[in-house]
Order: structure tokens, then sequence, then C-alpha cells
């Protein structure tokens, strides 16, 4: 068994947790797609004070770490539209805990 250093992301689960749900607007991001799907430009209306770059780059990592997913919908206009992964789905209680935590 290899033990990691303390400073180590890898040595806190939590630590990687916080990490991978750090930024500008990706709470806020991920809190919205518990609702259903996203799609970009109401999640430019729902977040005020977003860039069109700092939505792109937040829903870029999202979707990365597997916790949303990317689907076109091929329909006139054609639109992209986000949801919850199987990995984001498993995080709502998590989230949920965090968010009683505050009240």
């Amino acid at each position: 068994m290899t033990t990691l250093p303390i400073n180590s992301p890898e040595s806190c689960p939590a630590e990687s947790l916080l990490k991978l749900m750090s930024g500008k607007w990706k709470p806020q991001i991920f809190r919205l797609a518990l609702d259903g799907p996203l799609r970009f430009n109401t999640l430019l209306r729902q977040l005020p004070g977003t860039s069109r770059q700092s939505v792109s780059v937040a829903l870029k990592e999202l979707e990365q770490a597997g916790l949303l997913e990317k689907k076109t919908i091929r329909l006139k206009p054609l639109h992209i539209e986000y949801i919850l992964s199987e990995r984001g789905q498993s995080m709502i209680p998590v989230f949920r805990q965090l968010e009683d935590l505050l009240k």
C-alpha cells in the first residue's frame, strides 16, 4: 500500500470534490441543472454578471469532470442542452447537504 503525502489532493477525497466544484459559476450552474436541462443563453440570463466566456469555461469544466453531459438537439432551430450526468446525479445528495448546512 502506498501512502500519499498529506498535501496531495488524492489524500483527501473531499478536497478533490471541492476543487471540482470550485470556480466562478460552477456551483450556480450545477444548482440550476438540478431543475432540468440547461441552455447556454438561458444561463446567461439566469446568472447576472456572467460573461459568455466564463459560462462557457464553467460548462466545459463541468462536462470534462463528468458532471454534465452536452446534448445536441437536432430540431429546428438546432440547439445544445446540458444535463446532469449519472455522476452529477450521484452528487445531488452531497450538494443538498452542503446547502442544508447554510440554512
